[in-house]
């Protein structure tokens, strides 16, 4: 009995000391002293800096995670500034705050100026303890917050650094910046140098790109919480049953944002109508004066979340060099807009029509090296098998309501009626379907190549009407271009060695099949922003990939 006792005891014991193992496996955080009131303000500078080598040590012992529980950008960097010896205040002086540590504090409050999100650089920690210095005469000796509100200034200079110039996001394939990281060496040069100077803002702001995209979507953010700033609104129902009461909801949610005005008015269907139509038409969205859900989503959107879209955009221009090239092609996707730049001009705008969302066009960077007139269309395979053999199987008379021909392996057109189809399959298909040139062939009356490994390209079309459609994600991938005859005008006239931009229009006349090579390639990027600057206001598109959503999440970025 003793025995089986014994082994029981042992057993237990065993049991609490594995509970304590798998508790204490759990590497608890250390907090450095919350406060430490000096009585002599002549000794505060001296315990501020022994209060400083504790939260480094503490910063150390966490794994780089600082007191307000934000990870430090780099703790290896605030180490090295503060240096091994007694680390000093470089953010104030005796109990009194310098005037580049209220220029910081500025900045992060207003970190949504740079489409950055305030929390991440300590704003909610520092604006308590700036409060609570100035209503607590105790807390100006409390040496202990001026050493958190030195650390976290620290950091938070070096994280905006890195992110001005390089963006939040992580890397992704298009990123065509060379660079990616600043050395700890370069952000403590950085920081010293502004504090040495006194000016972080100009310091940070000499970070930032100098690409007029980004200047006009700053702008844009300015001026939108300028206008915005001291309106608030109501959240509308997704779902509602009662008409009458859902109509006052949204008239009162256009008058509180300032789309409707109903001083000596009265409030009938037409004013209503009209007042919807101004909010869509200043958010993109198509004006049919109808509170719909996609209206509806836009209009519970708060402001902060509209400025975080146009935020995430000015990470996307950070990914670019710190220069482009004198003459370039770039096309916005979610804007459905192309345009030609050259010497930081734009000298051709057009509207596009691009991937839909299952057949999305990539994002890409590459060159153009020619463009074809009246060229072939060879019909992708994915577009075979979706599409076009179920209906030659059912009918071979499809291949010629589409102006297709086959082509065999030997480059010979082949009579589709001596072709069993319905041994055809994905597996098995030894022909090429191709669309033969003119007004109805798919890609229209040219065709403009640039190497890519998703064999895309520009192009003409033969339903020019769908450029009508404000929403123009609908093709299988490539990008139909509008204005497709002064693009090719462009490209000849930027080739000074080459044809001459009034050739363009004799070819087409005599419907001459032409490929015009581009001995000077004239790089073309295809982007994706979902936000725009134009003419001192936001201009936003829809999300229609899903790309923002991506990395909001990667940023945590919420409403």
């Amino acid at each position: 009995m003793k025995k089986r006792i014994l082994t029981i005891s042992l057993l237990c014991g065993s049991g609490v000391c594995l509970l304590l193992a798998c508790t204490n496996s759990k590497k608890k955080h250390t907090a450095p002293k919350q406060k430490q009131i000096v009585t002599n303000i002549r000794q505060l500078d001296e315990v501020v800096t022994e209060s400083i080598t504790e939260r480094l040590s503490v910063l150390k012992d966490n794994e780089g995670e600082m007191e307000d529980s934000i990870p430090a950008f780099r703790p290896s960097a605030i180490q090295e500034f503060y240096g091994k010896e007694k680390p000093v205040s470089h953010w104030s002086k005796n109990g009194v705050a310098s005037e580049v540590a209220d220029s910081m504090l500025y900045l992060i409050q207003h970190a949504d100026d740079a489409g950055l999100p305030a929390n991440r650089y300590h704003e909610p920690a520092l604006t308590a303890a700036w409060q609570q210095m100035n209503s607590d005469a105790n807390a100006k000796k409390d040496a202990a917050l001026w050493a958190k509100v030195d650390v976290l200034l620290t950091d938070g200079f070096m994280k905006m650094a890195s992110d001005l110039h390089y963006g939040i996001a992580p890397r992704d394939s298009v990123t065509l910046r060379k660079d990616s990281v600043f050395t700890d060496a370069q952000l403590v040069a950085k920081l010293q140098q502004a504090l040495n100077e006194k000016n972080v803002t100009g310091m940070l702001h000499s970070l930032e790109p100098t690409h007029a995209g980004y200047l006009a979507l700053k702008e844009g953010i300015q001026s939108f919480k300028e206008k915005y700033r001291d309106y608030r609104w109501d959240t509308l129902p997704l779902n509602y049953t009662d008409t009458a009461v859902f109509r006052q909801l949204v008239v009162n949610r256009l008058v509180q944002s300032g789309h409707l005005d109903t001083a000596g008015r009265a409030i009938d269907t037409a004013l209503i109508k009209s007042s919807i139509k101004a909010f869509q038409k200043e958010f993109n969205i198509y004006p049919d004066g109808v509170a719909g859900k996609r209206t509806v989503i836009a209009l519970n959107r708060s402001m902060h979340d509209w400025i975080m879209q146009a935020g995430i955009n000015l990470d996307r221009w950070r990914k670019l060099p710190d220069s482009m090239p004198v003459r370039y092609i770039m096309v916005n996707l979610p804007g459905y807009t192309l345009r030609v730049i050259d010497s930081g001009e734009v000298r051709l705008e057009s509207k596009v029509i691009v991937g839909a969302p299952r057949t999305r066009t990539p994002l890409l960077n590459s060159y153009m090296t020619n463009f074809l007139l009246f060229p072939y269309w060879r019909v992708p395979y994915s577009i075979v098998f979706k599409e076009m053999l179920p209906a030659i199987q059912k009918n071979v008379g499809y291949l010629a309501s589409k102006n297709l021909e086959v082509i065999d392996r030997n480059g010979e057109v082949v009579d589709p009626h001596t072709i069993d189809w319905h041994k055809l399959s994905k597996g098995h298909f030894p022909y090429v379907l191709r669309q033969m040139d003119g007004e109805d062939n798919s890609l229209g009356v040219m065709k403009f190549n640039f190497r890519n490994k998703y064999s895309v390209y520009l192009h003409d079309t033969n339903n020019r009407g769908l450029f009508k459609n404000s929403m123009r994600a609908m093709s299988h991938g490539c990008v139909r271009v509008q204005q497709w005859d002064s693009l090719a005008k462009f490209l000849v006239s930027a080739d000074s060695i080459g044809h001459k931009a009034d050739s363009i229009p004799v070819w087409l006349a005599r419907e001459e099949k032409r490929q015009v090579d581009l001995p000077r390639h004239i790089p073309i990027y295809l982007r994706y922003f979902t936000a725009e600057g134009q003419k001192g206001n936001l201009v936003f598109f829809d999300d229609i990939y899903g790309e923002d959503k991506v990395i909001r999440k990667k940023l945590g970025i919420g409403n």
